[in-house]
């Protein structure tokens, strides 16, 4: 996500880093290349002549030119100033407590994905403890309502329909439904059109008045940049937005309606969609997607990420086995299948600091891991817990097992035998581990 810009602010901070001094020429030439870097991933003429004359206007003070190192104090402007634009911090939904109504009201034009975002805002509410309930409000495009309620049914979370086409009627109905129920938070799916018109924005003012929302949240693809901030200031002037979701997060490439949006609307992204899945679905942190666009990596949720995906007990079980060295094959496939559920290698490998700007615009093989996986599959219980008796006739029954040749085999074992070596370094060296150790920290 967003690699054009994050390739091109990793480039201008290179030149300006390598720099033991810098004057005020430096900043002017820098902040320029800034400029056309963020008219390029489509950001608001307004917002960047304002970025820009608030970085230059800090940086040519004292701070910056007489800085022990100059450069860095620099990129920490530029730092700041993004976690700005981007809404200074993470906002969080204003919900009633869960023992009176909450409701939740979806907006946005056809195709933004408003009926996949509210089952993904459903799981993750479920997830924190409260009971919601989806209701089919989408009564105008075909088979919207179908489609909500196959995501409601893979998600185990109970959708709202009417056989009726009083989209305010069956929202009403809906409320009443969730109150006899004990459902505590409604989300209301609205219907869109290809465009902004009257009569859609006319039901969707008087579902509004029905219901009384406490959010009412846009939802809008990234990937239309200026688009998506255009018309969630049309919907905000006829509905009063209280939040923002971002879709196709993932898929955009250059940013501009992310960095646009809350100093154009005023309204927070509340959250951002970065997959087809239902955990594709995280809160916009405002200081970690400016990490990210500036190409410093993002190692909190990279870290949040495992803790959803690794279970506590079973890594405290892994650091035993990598301490005593009984580290085997069968544990490596289990780490190789967490790591999938983590994500994609490329999400992933975005987080890790100075990796988003190598990696560019480059799909991740994930050949190579499907490979090992594959190998590891076709070995027998005993093979995977010892791979000293993979002899010769074992090796070449699972390269024909997994579709492999006995060198990609070979290959695997190699590799197996110097990650345990080098665990074994590890364990030896506590030095090393401490500083590690301290390295993590001082990411987190």
């Amino acid at each position: 996500m967003l690699e054009k810009l994050t390739n091109s602010f990793s480039d201008i901070f290179r030149k300006i880093t390598g720099k033991s001094t810098i004057t005020e020429k430096n900043i002017e030439e820098t902040v320029e290349q800034i400029k056309m870097a963020l008219l390029e991933a489509d950001v608001n003429l307004r917002v960047v002549r304002r970025f820009v004359n608030s970085t230059i206007e800090e940086a040519k003070g004292e701070k910056v030119l007489r800085a022990v190192d100059p450069g860095q104090q620099f990129v920490k402007i530029i730092y700041d100033k993004m976690v700005s634009l981007l809404g200074d911090s993470k906002q969080d939904l204003k919900l009633k407590g869960p023992d009176t109504q909450s409701v939740i009201l979806m907006l946005g034009l056809q195709g933004a994905g408003k009926t996949t975002a509210s089952a993904k805002l459903a799981a993750r509410l479920k997830k924190e403890g409260r009971k919601p309930l989806l209701a089919a409000c989408d009564l105008v495009r075909p088979a919207a309502v179908e489609q909500l309620c196959v995501l409601g049914e893979k998600i185990n979370i109970p959708v709202y329909k009417e056989d009726s086409k009083d989209a305010v009627k069956v929202s009403k109905n809906a409320l009443e439904y969730a109150r006899k129920n004990g459902f505590d938070t409604v989300i209301i799916d609205t219907a869109g059109r290809l465009q902004i018109d009257d009569s859609m924005m006319e039901e969707l003012e008087r579902i509004k008045k029905t219901v009384s929302p406490d959010e009412v949240l846009l939802v809008a693809d990234a990937m239309t940049g200026q688009n998506a901030v255009d018309i969630a200031k049309t919907f905000d002037e006829r509905l009063t937005l209280s939040g923002v979701i971002l879709t196709k997060f993932d898929s955009d490439a250059r940013g501009g309606a992310a960095i646009s949006l809350k100093s154009i609307t005023g309204k927070p992204i509340l959250f951002i969609g970065t997959g087809e899945k239902t955990e594709d679905f995280e809160p916009f942190h405002p200081e970690r997607i400016a990490s990210r666009i500036l190409g410093m990596g993002d190692i909190v949720s990279l870290v949040e990420k495992a803790q959803e995906t690794i279970d506590i007990q079973e890594a405290e079980a892994l650091q035993k086995k990598m301490m005593s060295q009984t580290f085997t094959l069968q544990d490596m496939l289990e780490q190789m299948q967490r790591v999938k559920k983590m994500g994609s290698m490329q999400s992933l490998m975005e987080m890790i600091p100075g990796l988003s700007s190598q990696i560019g615009n480059q799909d991740i093989d994930t050949s190579v891991i499907k490979t090992q996986e594959a190998i590891i599959l076709s070995m027998t219980k005993k093979e995977r817990l010892n791979h000293l008796i993979i002899g010769p006739s074992r090796r070449r029954r699972i390269a024909k097992g997994s579709g492999t040749t006995v060198a990609e085999v070979n290959k695997l074992i190699k590799q197996f035998e110097k990650t345990k070596l080098a665990m074994k370094k590890l364990t030896k060296n506590k030095g090393l581990q401490a500083k590690l150790m301290q390295q993590l920290g001082g990411k987190m």
